[in-house]
């Protein structure tokens, strides 16, 4: 549509994109043409638009131009307190955030009552965020109910727009208290009074319940750090009641499974089903990913999926696709995966900062005897050396330890960093079977391998030794999931499946996700621009569209959320190369980031500049309020 159609030839505009490829997030083919903003809003979009005044003209020649991209999972709850522009999102070309998943949030504020310290009990072991910055992000919080929670947006100098899921920990302290809420089921009185706050918060807008049954997801306070997090502890008389709220208000709920209780957790996944002509209940799931150590159970997944999706079930329920290999990093044994081991747990139970109750820990016999029998669990699994029952246990472990495919990273040791940590302990064995006259390639290695005990002959011995030497210098990473590209792409776009799983903000320094939705463009533009097309829409309005938010789209009258991308670096952007450790002054503590320089260009939120010119924020970003708070308006 030409601005000439709608009599806008003679008005002015306040930014005109020229000569970009146009894809509309409807999945049809690109067209070439122009976009027109006004007053935060698209006011034209079409081939060769005119205005008598135009306040800016960008040149898009040979660029993409598509809605802004949505974050499906984030944990962006508590940076965007102290940091509210989220740049680290916004630079990869995301537009809109959903926060308080996995049953974590902050809609009822610091919640610090009758002693309780809920923001810094519950997150710090599940993203692994040290207690100090988290105390930071309460102490900004001056609100006590989901409605206000909502209007301090406004007040803020909101980056991206935000929409917000109940979080059914938070909202179980809220009425319970955090020691009740992990000792004993609610009274009568205590139900019916989350199922009003639930309530509201659904006519409030809210995005619907989040809850959580990860298996290593541990509070951090005494006396509960034996403790999972309040939303384990609900049983299905609870919890179903709750969910036929968000049934009846066409929200969703955000959850994921339970490993132990598998059974279980697939009996709820059959709640989405719409039978006997009542409303499906919309779940949004964790997730579907092609694990290392259980290749093909994506598949299963899916085809579960598919199955409660099905005419005879009626269900709406997909789950949530990562655009790129899970690649994390530890700083010794600090990383979520070592809340699954009972020795490893108690380390991870000390804070960052406590290194001496660590040492205490590593030096102990005792405690020595039990990790080494918890490491072996989780041995690569060999033919040669390890028994049928032993390689059943060792399955059932997200992380399997293979030293071929776990790689330092930013040691005190220059030598250490990029190799796997096979070669170095294979360098160590000979450094102490030749009395220190060869092996080593450097003098400070061999002065890092003449602090190892000569006993340590064992993988095993190696790392419990390094971590003890080193503590959480003793960093490393490994990829556990999505090696295969064609799987992943099959995965993104499979129809029971939903790309946007990003994981932003959470765990500091063990993941960086942010620019996974790039990863699945440049996945889809191998197969060309229709492709490229089908992903546009998968990343922008379908996911509005079934979390039920106005946004994702390049209508007339929109709000101008906006991204224009480079193909070209896009179709060489690696995103393994560029993850990284930073200083984040807001956090005074160093995260994990990636970097897509060069890949996206610009990126309008509400018509003003956020992004520039591939490698600056704009002027408003963190400094005026761009985006908006997202409240869902579907009812049954």
């Amino acid at each position: 549509m030409t601005a000439q159609d709608l009599n806008v030839s003679m008005q002015s505009c306040d930014v005109l994109i020229q000569n970009a490829l146009i894809f509309n997030g409807e999945g049809t083919p690109p067209q070439s043409g122009d976009l027109a903003i006004k007053d935060g809003k698209i006011l034209a979009l079409g081939p060769q638009l005119s205005f008598d005044q135009i306040g800016a003209t960008v040149d898009a020649s040979g660029l993409w131009l598509m809605p802004g991209l949505l974050d499906i999972h984030t944990h962006l709850d508590l940076e965007v307190e102290l940091n509210p522009g989220l740049g680290e999102a916004v630079r990869h070309g995301t537009t809109t955030v959903l926060v308080g998943n996995c049953s974590l949030g902050t809609i009822y504020g610091a919640q610090n009552k009758n002693g309780d310290n809920p923001i810094v009990d519950c997150f710090t072991r599940v993203e692994n965020v040290p207690k100090r910055v988290l105390q930071r992000c309460a102490d900004a919080m001056y609100w006590d109910n989901s409605e206000d929670y909502l209007r301090h947006f406004e007040d803020i100098a909101l980056g991206p727009n935000i929409a917000a899921f109940v979080p059914h920990s938070m909202l179980r302290i809220q009425v319970m208290g955090v020691h009740d809420s992990v000792t004993r089921k609610p009274t009568d009185a205590e139900t019916a009074e989350m199922e009003r706050l639930l309530r509201e918060a659904m006519v409030q807008g809210y995005l619907g319940l989040s809850t959580d049954q990860i298996v290593f997801h541990y509070l951090s306070n005494d006396p509960h750090k034996d403790c999972r997090i309040p939303a384990h502890f609900a049983e299905d008389e609870e919890l179903k009641p709750a969910l036929d709220i968000v049934r009846e208000y066409g929200r969703v709920w955000q959850t994921n499974p339970d490993g132990e209780r598998m059974g279980r957790t697939i009996k709820r996944f059959f709640w989405s089903a719409g039978w006997f002509f009542r409303k499906p209940l919309r779940i949004s799931a964790l997730t579907a990913i092609d694990f290392n150590n259980t290749p093909g159970i994506w598949k299963l997944m899916l085809t579960l999926a598919g199955v409660i999706n099905s005419w005879a079930c009626r269900g709406k329920m997909h789950f949530q696709a990562l655009g790129a290999n899970f690649r994390m990093w530890s700083d010794g044994i600090v990383a979520p995966i070592f809340e699954e081991l009972e020795s490893t747990r108690e380390l991870i139970a000390c804070e960052p900062d406590d290194v001496l109750g660590r040492r205490a820990l590593l030096d102990n016999a005792d405690w020595q005897a039990r990790f080494r029998l918890d490491w072996a669990r989780v041995e690569k699994v060999k033919e040669s050396t390890t028994s049928s029952k032993s390689a059943t246990m060792a399955d059932r472990a997200t992380f399997q330890m293979d030293m071929d495919e776990m790689f330092f990273d930013d040691t005190p040791i220059a030598a250490w960093n990029g190799q796997p940590m096979q070669r170095v302990f294979d360098r160590l064995q000979v450094f102490q079977q030749t009395d220190g006259e060869q092996g080593a390639l450097s003098t400070l290695e061999a002065e890092a391998f003449a602090q190892f005990p000569a006993n340590t002959t064992t993988t095993t011995e190696f790392f419990l030794q390094g971590i003890r030497l080193y503590d959480t210098k003793f960093r490393w990473w490994f990829d556990s999931a999505n090696m295969n590209e064609d799987i992943v792409e099959q995965i993104l776009f499979h129809k029971h499946a939903l790309p946007g799983f990003n994981d932003s903000g959470a765990h500091l320094t063990n993941l960086a996700f942010y620019d996974c939705n790039l990863n699945t463009l440049r996945l889809a533009q191998r197969s060309g621009v229709n492709r490229v097309a089908a992903a546009v829409k998968r990343l922008t309005t379908e996911p509005a569209e079934f979390f039920g938010l106005d946004t994702g789209t390049l209508t007339l009258g929109a709000q101008a959320d906006i991204v224009l991308i480079n193909p070209d670096h896009l179709a060489t952007h690696d995103i393994n190369a560029q993850r990284k450790k930073i200083w984040n002054e807001k956090f005074q503590n160093e995260v994990m980031v990636n970097r897509s320089d060069g890949v996206v260009v610009q990126v309008y939120i509400a018509g003003q500049c956020a992004w520039k010119n591939g490698d600056t924020y704009g002027e408003a970003l963190g400094r005026q309020r761009l985006g908006r708070a997202l409240r869902v308006q579907r009812h049954a």
